[in-house]
């Protein structure tokens, strides 16, 4: 191989290739410049925000620092044309007559083009549900005109072909109609299909993870190129806001007097990126040339700056964020183990949950009152909107915590609000005929000890009340209760 490729490739190969390749990026860079003469005032008018936290961006590598060997490259170069030749997944033949996965290989032939292609790479997880639940989101929470506007591609990017072959299964038995009707695509390059340079096959298990990451991502962009006029990347555990394909639709509408190269739907690395698809192939060859020099979240701003998009545009309210934040199975049940001993957890009693605030087909109303993870998610809440938690019996509270807005930087709170304790419940359903208020929420979130024994006994609702209407999405994280328990005498815990 080593000859080959001293007969077919030169240093003075790799860098004209290097040179056509930014040759080709100051050519659109011209034209950018020349369509925007004119045009700098209206730019200042996008609607998206830019954060001021991303402005001090690293300078585009150079040459120098970007150096890779000529059989690096070589392989690397190869890698694209390799995907697909070796596009039908790698599964053992028992799996050849099963219908489902039949259509995943033949469907990509027929698929006509969509308006947006939702794109992920996934690997092997701890959390081994992380790809369905992402895939759930996503599906969920877009209505069925919605639906025909967008292809999701996956890219099952683990070599380990009995995962691969068990993922394949999940998948096509959870999602076997989006598969039939090419709304879903599965996607495997083969290992040998990657560079084997510096042992990049085992780099996830190494701690040096991007440069695969980055090869995998290529890929990925490589095929979605003529799926779609746009392209959206996203992680494969993530939660997608109700309705995200019209909020994106809009955003990109209303952008069409600026140019632009990038939007960014969320401030979590590369997650909620979109991309014009015709920028695909440049973006694939551009991660592949430099996939051993940076992550693939620093690499994108590069490339934006050399598409004469100097500055981020980040788009508001966030439509992605990142569904798990433990990072490894064990830690997950180091917590379940401690939240266990913990004497003080809340109880929550049984009860009855109603609002008014718009419910979506994904994260239920009833989910704030749960006691692990899950939340209720809204959207444009008004003055006067509630979220009620009518017990099944009256209870004596000693402390009520209501937390809303995500825990990594608190977006999505509730700004302004009250917690309301009720009493004496009537009518079918049941409703509370008087209050108190309990207390304000301060920066989306209270925790109160309730000292009149008077105003926590014998309480029937507990009601989240909005207090000024607000734009955009709104997570209730969680509602919990703890009841006052009656004290047991000394005698009776002996009879016990």
């Amino acid at each position: 191989m080593g000859a080959v490729v001293k007969g077919y490739f030169s240093h003075g190969d790799l860098r004209r290739e290097r040179e056509h390749l930014r040759s080709d990026l100051n050519d659109r860079k011209e034209m950018a410049m020349q369509k925007s003469i004119g045009e700098s005032s209206k730019a200042r008018n996008i609607i998206c925000k830019d954060p001021e936290s991303r402005s001090n961006l690293e300078p585009y590598p150079n040459a120098e620092t970007m150096r890779c060997s000529i059989r690096r490259y070589f392989i690397t170069s190869l890698g694209i044309i390799f995907l697909w030749f070796f596009i039908t997944l790698r599964v053992p033949s028992k799996m050849e007559d099963n219908k489902k996965v039949m259509a995943i290989k033949h469907q990509v032939a027929t698929l006509a083009v969509t308006w947006l292609t939702v794109g992920i790479s996934s690997i092997q997880r701890p959390d081994r549900s992380s790809l369905s639940n992402t895939l759930i989101s996503l599906f969920r929470a877009s209505s069925r005109a919605e639906k025909k506007h967008f292809t999701v591609l996956v890219h099952l990017a683990d070599s380990d072909l009995t995962w691969l072959r068990e993922t394949i299964e999940h998948i096509s038995s959870l999602f076997s109609s989006q598969i039939l009707a090419g709304q879903l695509l599965l996607i495997h390059a083969p290992s040998d299909a990657y560079p084997t340079v510096d042992g990049i096959r085992d780099d996830a298990y190494h701690g040096v993870f991007y440069p695969k990451q980055n090869v995998d991502h290529a890929f990925l962009m490589s095929f979605a190129t003529n799926l779609s006029d746009y392209f959206l990347l996203i992680e494969d555990n993530v939660f997608c806001a109700p309705n995200f394909v019209t909020h994106i639709h809009w955003k990109v509408t209303t952008m069409k007097s600026n140019s632009w190269a990038l939007l960014e739907f969320s401030n979590m690395g590369f997650l909620g990126k979109l991309f014009h698809s015709r920028d695909l192939p440049l973006l694939a060859h551009f991660i592949l040339l430099f996939y051993e020099e940076k992550p693939l979240d620093r690499l994108i701003p590069h490339f934006r700056t050399l598409l004469v998009q100097e500055k981020t545009i980040l788009c508001r309210p966030f439509l992605f964020y990142h569904r798990v934040f433990s990072s490894t199975f064990g830690d997950k049940q180091k917590a379940k183990a401690v939240k266990k001993k913990d004497p003080d957890s809340p109880h929550n009693p049984p009860g009855t949950i109603f609002t008014d605030m718009k419910v979506f087909d994904i994260h239920f109303p009833w989910e704030a009152y749960t006691l692990d993870e899950t939340f209720f998610w809204t959207y444009n809440v008004s003055v006067g909107n509630h979220l009620t938690v009518i017990l099944n019996y009256p209870v004596n509270l000693r402390r009520v915590q209501v937390m809303t807005g995500s825990i990594i930087g608190g977006e999505y709170a509730l700004e302004k609000g009250q917690v309301e304790l009720g009493y004496d419940p009537e009518g079918m359903p049941q409703h509370c005929t008087s209050f108190t208020i309990l207390d304000h929420l301060l920066e989306g979130q209270m925790d109160r000890e309730i000292a009149l024994k008077h105003m926590g006994s014998s309480v029937s609702c507990v009601r989240l009340v909005v207090k000024a209407s607000q734009i955009g999405g709104l997570m209730i994280r969680h509602i919990y209760l703890w009841e006052e328990k009656p004290k047991i005498s000394p005698e009776l815990k002996i009879n016990q």
